[in-house]
């Protein structure tokens, strides 16, 4: 599996998963969540076949890719959105709110 470079960012209301895809279209591309806690992106890298062309060089990594990211407990996984821009996939979760404190007022009697 080729190396896949990510960077995982977390802002107070979600996680932001970056991930490089140079040259790898939106439809390529794979995102799941696996047992409400793990992200799996994956997808393949594929050499152009050019007629008559004679490779010298070759550094660019080709093949299957795919990266788990582990969640936090707070990740909502209900709401994954992803996008992918000029290379560049971008995989948001947001962050379930934590509940709501519970006040209970107790009257207080007099005696």
């Amino acid at each position: 599996m080729a190396a896949t470079p990510a960077d995982v960012v977390e802002y107070p209301v979600s996680y932001v998963f970056v991930v490089d895809m140079p040259r790898i279209r939106a439809s390529e591309i794979k995102v799941q969540i696996e047992n409400d806690n793990v992200l799996v992106v994956s997808g393949e890298r594929k050499r152009e076949k050019e007629e008559g062309a004679k490779y010298l060089s070759m550094e660019r990594r080709t093949g299957k890719f795919l990266r788990r990211f582990a969640l936090p407990e707070n990740a909502n996984v209900e709401t994954v959105t992803a996008a992918c821009q000029d290379g560049v996939l971008r995989v948001a979760v947001e962050k379930v709110r934590p509940p709501e404190p519970k006040t209970k007022t107790i009257k207080v009697k007099a005696r």
